[in-house]
C-alpha cells in the first residue's frame, strides 16, 4: 500500500472483469475530400433520398481482465484515448460489453464531470433528486442535507438554479451527492480536477471513509498527485489494453517515465532586428522602459520650445532685456505737466 493510505481491510471481490472488449460505432466518421465523381454521385443520392451513412467502428477496450475487492482504491491512468473512461462506463453498466464477462457486486455509482444534473432546477432540488436515485429516503436526505451543502462549499447558492453555477461548483455538488450514500462501488471520472487543494483533501478523507465502510473506489485522473494521495493500486491503460496492474508506488513511476519531459529552462527571447536611425529604450521592467522613453520625449519637447522663442529685430532677445531697467526705459520718466504743474 502507499504510505499515505491508512490500513483498510481488503475483503471479497466487488468487480470482476474477464477478457472484456468494448466496441462502439461512430457515425459520420468517414474521410473528407473524396473524388469529384464520387462526390457528384453522393450528392445525387442525397437529393433522391438515398443517403449512405458513414459508420466507423472504434475498439476502445481490448481484452482487459482484473479483480477489484472491498476496501481497495484503484486509480486508472493513461493518455487521452487509452480507454479509461470507456472501461468505467462499462463497469457502471452504461455501455454493453462486446466480448468477455463482467460481474459487479452491489450498486455502482459513476461520478464524472459530465454527469447530468437538471440545470433549470436549484441545487436543493437536485440534491433530493440525486440522493433519491441513490436509494435514500426523504427523511435521510433531510438529515444529510446540511452536510452535503457544507461539503460542496456552495453556501446559499444551493437555492439558485444549477445553470448559474461555475463548473467547479457543479462538480463539488455532484461529488457531495454521489458520496452521501456511501455506494458499494464508486467510480470517479476526472471529477476532482475542478476542485481546489482544500476540496481535494476533503474528497480524499471521504473516499477513505467509503473504503472503511467496505466500498471500492475507482479514480480516473490525469493528476498523478491525486492518484498518489487517494489510490493504493493502479491500472495502466494504453490504446485500450491493460499494460500494468500493481501498487501505486511501483506502477506510477514507470508510467511517468514514458511521459514527455518538460523543459524547466526558459527559452531565450528572440533578438529584435536592428533598424538604422532608430533608438531603443530598454530596462528590466516595463516601468524602466516607460521612464526612459518619457525622459527622452521630454528632452526633445524642451529642445523644440527653445528653438521656437520669438526673436527681435536685432536677433534673439536676451533674458536681461526683460528686466526692470528695460521696462522703465520703455515707459519713460513721469511728466509732471500732465498733472497740472508747469
Amino acid at each position: 500500500m502507499a504510505e499515505h493510505t491508512p490500513d483498510v481491510m481488503i475483503g471479497d471481490p466487488t468487480v470482476i472483469v474477464s477478457h472484456l472488449d468494448v466496441k462502439y460505432a461512430v457515425y459520420g466518421g468517414g474521410r473528407k475530400g473524396s473524388p469529384s465523381a464520387q462526390g457528384e454521385s453522393r450528392s445525387l443520392k442525397n437529393a433522391l433520398g438515398r443517403r449512405e451513412p458513414r459508420v466507423r467502428e472504434v475498439h476502445a477496450v481490448k481484452d482487459v481482465s482484473f479483480v477489484a475487492r472491498h476496501g481497495e482504491s484503484i486509480g486508472i491512468i493513461g493518455r487521452n484515448g487509452s480507454g479509461k473512461s470507456t472501461l468505467l462506463r462499462a463497469v457502471a453498466g452504461l455501455i454493453p460489453p462486446s466480448a468477455g464477462r463482467l460481474w459487479v457486486s452491489g450498486e455502482p455509482s459513476l461520478l464524472g464531470v459530465n454527469a447530468v444534473l437538471m440545470s433549470k432546477l436549484s441545487g436543493e432540488r437536485n440534491i433530493y433528486v440525486g440522493a433519491q436515485a441513490l436509494g435514500l429516503t426523504k427523511e435521510q436526505i433531510r438529515e444529510r442535507f446540511d452536510d452535503i451543502v457544507e461539503f460542496s462549499g456552495i453556501g446559499d447558492a444551493v437555492y439558485l438554479p444549477m445553470n448559474t453555477y461555475s463548473s467547479g461548483m457543479g462538480a463539488r455538488l455532484r461529488f457531495a451527492i454521489s458520496t452521501a450514500a456511501a455506494p458499494d462501488v464508486l467510480m470517479i471520472d476526472e471529477a476532482l480536477a475542478t476542485g481546489d487543494a482544500d476540496f481535494r483533501a476533503k474528497s480524499a478523507e471521504r473516499i477513505t471513509r467509503i473504503r472503511e465502510q467496505a466500498g471500492t473506489v475507482f479514480l480516473v485522473s490525469h493528476s498523478n498527485g491525486n492518484i498518489r494521495q487517494i489510490c493504493d493500486r493502479v491500472l495502466w491503460m494504453d490504446q485500450g489494453r491493460l499494460i500494468a496492474d500493481g501498487p501505486t508506488e511501483e506502477v506510477l513511476p514507470i508510467y511517468e517515465a514514458t511521459l514527455p519531459k518538460r523543459s524547466k529552462r526558459k527559452a531565450a527571447p528572440l533578438a529584435e532586428p536592428e533598424v538604422p536611425g532608430t533608438r531603443r529604450f530598454g530596462g528590466e521592467s516595463r516601468v524602466d522602459v516607460a521612464t526612459s522613453l518619457s525622459r527622452h520625449t521630454g528632452a526633445r519637447r524642451r529642445g523644440r520650445l527653445r528653438r521656437q522663442r520669438p526673436q527681435g529685430r536685432d536677433g534673439p532677445r536676451r533674458r536681461a532685456d526683460r528686466g526692470p531697467a528695460r521696462l522703465a526705459a520703455a515707459v519713460g520718466a513721469p511728466r509732471l505737466g500732465a498733472l497740472g504743474h508747469p
